[in-house]
């Protein structure tokens, strides 16, 4: 809701108590823009959803909360009733236009709110192997994440950016054994170290390679097997995570902090130590077939899940747990995941895990991402022309463009499929909505800087504008930090996207029907100009919300 649906809601709550002295519960009634304009700016069935409780009709409900709304408002201009019960509210035009001068001081700032206020939230995404690069997968899961950040840190939430680095495991060895197949290979004796069967093939393992054999020589042909495979595995996640992080800051993504999964292991397995004693206290575990076992079935779960196996190594699961542990432990009782849609079943012995542990249920929140097709001309894309391997992050936005490849992945909700039609991302016309979007920006921007118009001066008053266009586009503006807040909440920046057009269609709308530039009247197109401001502002802060840039000009 806008501040004057939030206003007129809290009013309309107070009007029921005075006038049927009864609480209304919270959600029982709404405050909406009426779809006929002539019924005012806002409007509330209140009085239809109290009807039942009271045992009246909704009309003579009605008529004496209009009555006291009027007494309590002072903004409204009047309050009417309509058939069948509907509570109309039209505002003073100053209460309006009072919202140009309110979003111009805020500038930057407008939008941003205390909704989530004192609450501390972790959240962690990409956390892709460092194995290999970032694919448009990744890009999906890195646009929503970095934008569920965004929404919440401007809605007053304290947010920890958060990666985590799958740095041990059965990856990381085939990473080793690849990296030193190719360095075999370069020295002419690949027989002696062949490529493993499922080992990593695409061309920047053998860069990599390359460039060990470049500052090392030969030392490694000959050197301890152990000592060499410790080396080539640092170096390659090394080499990796660097390039994964470079290519998330070319697309506007920044962490907070990186967490490695090793971490978990160092000190002889300190805290993984400490997070099974605690189940162990708890009753939480058993042993069965020389394996370690969590009864995750407890809490949840179709199965109860191996911690630590009969050979001794434990399970991708047993660490995790031990991190999620340990950033509740850092001060963050709200924890907030994206995964890929692969790992479902995944989500359910997380949170059994930590429910088991005396965590409340909703500690940890997760947003699985769904697959992601790229489309040509109808056809699907699946390999880079340039490398043979599939399509990179990187590429993608040299494609598409950063921008373009932001929006599209954040304007469909993750819980579905979706196809990204390349061509149309990178076309430069009003069906790609981001070229919209920022063509928008653009001519608000040439209004406001074009020579032939007069430059704007505020004057704190904007009483000329009354047409509808503008009390409309006043409107739209006026719901952008209530979005923001409901957005954050909701973890949904799709919804930000859809405002974004929406607030477009009607700055065109208005645009076109509308003088902004009137020789023979001055005061007015100041006023309108005024209004223009207070618009790009806002654009330009919902544009940065989902890392989308605002362009001067285009």
């Amino acid at each position: 809701m806008s501040d004057f649906e939030t206003k007129i809601y809290e009013a309309v709550r107070e009007a029921v108590k005075a006038v049927w002295e009864i609480e209304p519960e919270e959600g029982l009634y709404v405050v909406e823009t009426p779809q006929n304009p002539d019924f005012g700016d806002y409007s509330t069935n209140v009085a239809m959803k109290l009807s039942r409780a009271l045992r009246r009709n909704p009309m003579e409900i009605a008529a004496p909360l209009a009555d006291k709304l009027a007494e309590l408002l002072d903004e409204a201009e009047f309050v009417t009733v309509a058939r069948p019960g509907f509570i109309n509210f039209k505002l003073k035009a100053d209460a309006l236009s009072s919202l140009i001068d309110k979003v111009i001081d805020l500038g930057e700032n407008y939008g941003k709110n205390d909704s989530g206020k004192g609450k501390r939230v972790l959240v962690e995404w990409v956390s892709a192997n460092p194995t290999g690069q970032l694919h448009c997968g990744h890009a999906r899961n890195a646009a929503w994440g970095d934008c569920i950040c965004r929404l919440m840190e401007a809605s007053g939430y304290e947010v920890l950016r958060e990666y985590y680095v799958n740095d041990a495991g059965n990856q990381i060895v085939m990473l080793g054994r690849s990296l030193t197949a190719r360095y075999f290979e370069h020295f002419g004796r690949a027989d002696d170290y062949p490529m493993p069967e499922d080992g990593y093939h695409a061309e920047d393992i053998r860069a990599i390679a390359e460039e060990i054999a470049a500052q090392d020589g030969d030392k490694w042909l000959e050197a301890d097997e152990k000592e060499r495979m410790e080396h080539f595995m640092r170096v390659g996640k090394e080499t990796e995570l660097k390039k994964i992080e470079e290519d998330l800051l070319y697309y506007g993504v920044k962490f907070d902090s990186w967490m490695h999964e090793t971490f978990f292991y160092e000190n002889d397995r300190e805290r993984i130590r400490a997070c099974l004693d605690r189940m162990a206290e708890k009753g939480l575990l058993y042993e069965k077939d020389g394996a370690l076992w969590f009864r995750s079935s407890d809490y949840g779960d179709d199965k109860d899940r191996v911690l630590r196996k009969s050979d001794g190594t434990l399970s991708y699961l047993t660490p995790d747990i031990a991190n999620h542990v340990y950033k509740v432990e850092r001060g963050y009782p709200q924890l907030v995941d994206l995964w890929g849609a692969d790992h479902h079943s995944y989500i359910t012995r997380m949170q059994a895990a930590l429910t088991a542990l005396g965590y409340p249920k909703d500690t940890l929140a997760v947003d699985l991402i769904q697959m992601v097709r790229l489309m040509k001309d109808g056809t699907e894309v699946k390999m880079s022309k340039r490398t043979g391997n599939a399509l990179s992050l990187r590429e993608l936005c040299e494609d598409i463009g950063v921008d373009a490849a932001r929006w599209f992945f954040v304007a469909k909700d993750v819980a579905t499929h979706m196809d990204l039609d390349l061509r149309l991302a990178s076309s430069r016309d009003s069906d790609n909505p981001v070229y919209y979007a920022q063509y928008a920006h653009s001519r608000m921007n040439s209004i406001l800087t074009n020579p032939k118009i007069a430059k704007f001066e505020r004057t704190g008053r904007y009483d000329r504008l009354t047409d509808e266009r503008e009390l409309l586009l006043l409107k739209k503006i006026g719901e952008f930090p209530a979005e923001v807040a409901a957005d954050a909440a909701l973890r949904k920046p799709n919804k930000l996207t859809d405002y974004i057009i929406s607030l477009v269609k009607v700055f065109h709308a208005y645009y076109n029907a509308v003088k902004v530039n009137n020789p023979d009247d001055p005061e007015l197109t100041n006023q309108r100009l005024g209004l223009v401001t207070a618009t790009m502002i806002t654009l330009r802060n919902a544009l940065g919300l989902i890392g989308v840039s605002a362009p001067e000009s285009m």
